[in-house]
């Protein structure tokens, strides 16, 4: 049997860490292996505990849970750590802000007790919870935003044809299973190529593609 997934459970409402923290314990596979009321706390338990997903309130004292989450992904000791965001706001600025700071996922705190574990196991196994309504929020942001700058050579220097055709589709939503269906390969070639645009793009995961496929232009309101 494998090890349980490590989880930090960071909130600064006592009453919702102690509910987030049995639910994760109830299951048997996953594990609470500490808490924050801060977003400093977090980070300092990140690296002392080195959990494989810290569940990170946007709303936190001394430091937000965005800012920590940037610190926890780009300090090399706690590079490897998934952050699963939560909060009772479901705004726009937060999701965009969240995923840009290396988030891999975004979930309400009204998010059903199964999703929410099922979404912990998705983040640890390395995958992006990125629902289509996010997306969809995502796409309409950047609709309202003034057109992107060209990509550079470098940044897309190397992405075929075909990845590029990927790499849309990941942005608009789709899972593996339907990107396969879409442009008719088997399930293998698709994670293949995804596997190639995170070493091209440099992208921690597939929130990662998401946010480089709006940054360089590969989506656009015209492409939606």
């Amino acid at each position: 049997m494998s090890e349980p997934v490590r989880v930090v459970v960071a909130d600064d409402q006592a009453l919702v860490r102690g509910s987030f923290g049995l639910l994760v314990d109830s299951s048997d596979d996953l594990t609470v292996v500490g808490e924050a009321a801060t977003g400093a706390e977090a980070v300092e338990v990140a690296r002392r505990t080195l959990p494989d997903v810290v569940l990170m309130d946007i709303r936190m004292p001394e430091l937000d849970g965005i800012e920590a989450t940037k610190r926890i992904c780009a300090e090399p000791r706690t590079a490897n750590v998934r952050v699963l965001m939560l909060t009772t706001f479901d705004l726009d600025a937060y999701v965009y802000a969240a995923l840009r700071a290396g988030a891999s996922g975004f979930l309400l705190k009204d998010t059903p007790p199964t999703d929410l574990l099922r979404g912990i196991r998705i983040v640890a196994d390395g995958e992006a919870l990125l629902a289509p309504r996010i997306t969809r929020r995502l796409v309409a942001e950047f609709v309202n935003r003034p057109a992107p700058s060209p990509p550079s050579a470098s940044t897309l220097d190397g992405v075929t044809p075909r990845e590029r055709e990927v790499l849309l589709l990941v942005a608009s939503g789709l899972s593996n299973t339907e990107i396969a269906e879409h442009l008719h390969l088997s399930h293998a070639t698709v994670k293949t190529h995804i596997g190639r645009l995170l070493s091209k793009l440099a992208a921690r995961d597939r929130a990662q593609l998401v946010i480089a496929a709006y940054e360089n232009g590969v989506v656009t309101p015209r492409t939606r």
